[in-house]
């Protein structure tokens, strides 16, 4: 068994209060949970506006299809035009 995990800072843009910057998490954090087999939530950084942590994670039988799976998500919180990523810790046991 294998287990990938990454946490993900994050700048939002558009986020002018914490609720907004609630919208906007949980809209990707929804999109992602849809569309790939991943358990994540924000981890960090709750209560900063325009900024978050966000951690993810997925079991699988390879670390070549965990690595698969991270970047994946990855690509996709990148391609979303609302946050940047500033930093990203991948681990995988």
């Amino acid at each position: 068994m294998i287990i990938g995990s990454c946490e993900v800072e994050l700048i939002i843009y558009g986020a002018n209060s914490l609720k907004e910057k609630r919208q906007i998490i949980k809209s990707i954090i929804h999109r992602i949970q849809s569309r790939f087999n991943v358990s994540i939530a924000e981890v960090g950084l709750n209560d900063i506006w325009r900024r978050s942590v966000v951690g993810f994670s997925c079991v699988t039988t390879s670390s070549k299809h965990a690595n698969q799976m991270i970047n994946t998500v990855i690509k996709f919180i990148e391609n979303d035009n609302r946050v940047e990523i500033v930093n990203c810790d991948t681990e995988l046991l």
